[in-house]
């Protein structure tokens, strides 16, 4: 069967998940938006101070972790839907980027990372600078893929048992499997009061069996999530790949309340997980009792991602367009800039206020950070006061260390930020849409850095950046945006 009827298949598998959510949607929008907004109330974020103007006379050293999530975005998109705005404790403004792919070209020979910048006026504060800073996570061929090692950690608790849950989780996994080559092998463990395995490591060319398991899944039970995971592990291990892809895919609502379930002693489970070389993608679902904090740490601190699940189109997304993102090519990647204070005057970091680190971090190869899959860009914006001297020169020096997948020793690349300004309306795509999606973001967190952000800046940055763009999401954010009444 040929890749076109693959996916075709697997799309018609979604139509009764749509229809499933799109009644759920119905009901919250015929009236019962009460109900929603006291469901809502019970949902978990943490929120984060935004990251101040700095000197660089008196710190010109900036370093943090790569964020390779885009959970907040999907997150707010179903906030959006509903006709409401998301909390503003749930606004990443990182994850909002990089829930997008960029135009960035493919690393130099030998190297899994490449990086690139830009320096443009900043649209929201004419007086400002953005500098935007790219990476992109090398391209492997399909054919070239590692081996991989799944494990299925679902939870099956009573509170999955609404349709946008586990039943949207079912249909995404039923599209993963769809996908599956003969050499890959998944198994598949569930928690609600105890964890169980559902299957044992099976081959991907057994897919009728993975598919009886998933069909067999039901809710029902209180949440013994850190047994889950810990049973999952023990699984992965048992079937590791030695230079393969041993990846956990946990899909839950975060509503752990059996054993450990603090956010806290979950993080310290996974963190002694994570040096067996297993990684973690986490995907939430669901709302009313949604533990974003925890499922958002939990992926930070267990070598994975964490994405959110709002309907069928998403489940596309991860699971058909960006599967590659599962195929790690860079681990603990972090970001070291050092500003120079003849060009830069000061500066403030965009987002990523749970990703610092201390200067002296960047060199230790035991501390942990971000993790770039295969295909995958990374960026992050800087706004930046720039000194009078505005010439052609270094504005700035861009490190970035990483690991192999299967290294210890990390890797150090330099980049100069050295391009000389220019009006926004003649910088790149790149970093035109990048400043639409913060400009959004930095107007629903009602930040005090947002200027003169507002619906019309977003729409003139954003429809002339979509040239590049793969699988049209960038149009369909500004349908979100064209559909949004601003205040």
């Amino acid at each position: 069967m040929n890749n076109f009827l693959k996916v075709l298949i697997s799309c018609l598998s979604l139509i009764l998940v749509s229809s499933c959510t799109s009644s759920y949607d119905s009901n919250y929008l015929s009236g019962n938006l009460a109900e929603y907004q006291e469901e809502v109330v019970t949902e978990k974020y943490k929120d984060y101070d935004e990251n101040p103007f700095i000197k660089v006379i008196e710190e010109p050293v900036s370093t943090f972790s790569v964020d390779a999530d885009g959970g907040a975005y999907a997150n707010m998109r179903r906030f959006m839907n509903l006709g409401q705005l998301p909390p503003k404790a749930a606004v990443r403004i990182e994850e909002f980027i990089n829930y997008f792919t960029f135009n960035y070209a493919e690393p130099t020979a030998n190297e899994n990372v490449g990086l690139n910048s830009e320096l443009a006026v900043c649209p929201w504060n004419a007086e400002h600078h953005l500098i935007r800073i790219g990476m992109k996570g090398k391209t492997i061929p399909e054919n070239e893929l590692p081996n991989s090692n799944y494990v299925f950690l679902i939870d099956v608790s009573g509170s999955m048992s609404s349709p946008e849950k586990l039943e949207v989780l079912k249909s995404g996994f039923n599209l993963m499997v769809d996908n599956l080559r003969d050499k890959d092998k998944v198994a598949i463990v569930t928690y609600a009061g105890a964890a169980a395995v559902l299957l044992k490591s099976t081959s991907g060319d057994e897919k009728s069996t993975i598919k009886k398991a998933i069909a067999k899944l039901g809710a029902g039970g209180s949440t013994a999530g850190a047994e889950g995971l810990k049973t999952a592990y023990e699984i992965a291990l048992q079937n590791f790949i030695t230079n393969g892809n041993n990846r956990i895919i946990i899909g839950s609502d975060g509503d752990f309340n059996v054993g450990p379930s603090s956010t806290e002693e979950l993080v310290k489970l996974i963190e002694e997980k994570r040096k067996s070389g297993v990684y973690l993608t986490v995907l939430g679902v669901g709302t009313g009792n949604l533990n974003d904090n925890m499922m958002e740490q939990i992926a930070n601190k267990g070598n994975g991602n964490y994405e959110y699940i709002d309907g069928a189109q998403e489940l596309v997304k991860i699971f058909i367009n960006e599967k590659a993102k599962f195929y790690t090519v860079a681990k603990d990647s972090k970001i070291q800039i050092t500003f120079n204070p003849d060009k830069v005057n000061s500066y403030r970091l965009i987002g990523y206020e749970n990703r610092a680190l201390k200067k002296e971090d960047f060199v230790n190869d035991t501390i942990d950070a971000g993790e770039i899959g295969s295909s995958q860009t990374i960026t992050a914006l800087y706004e930046v006061i720039l000194t009078d001297n505005l010439s052609a020169g270094n504005y700035a020096q861009f490190d970035f260390r990483y690991k192999k997948p299967n290294e210890t020793e990390s890797r150090l690349l330099q980049h100069n930020v050295n391009s000389i300004p220019q009006s926004i309306a003649t910088a790149s795509e790149n970093i035109r849409f990048a400043a639409a999606i913060t400009s959004f973001g930095l107007i629903l967190k009602e930040s005090k850095y947002k200027g003169s952000a507002n619906k019309k800046l977003i729409q003139d940055l954003g429809k002339n950046a979509k040239n590049f763009d793969p699988n049209g999401y960038r149009s369909k954010f500004l349908d979100i945006v064209n559909d949004w009444k601003e205040q």
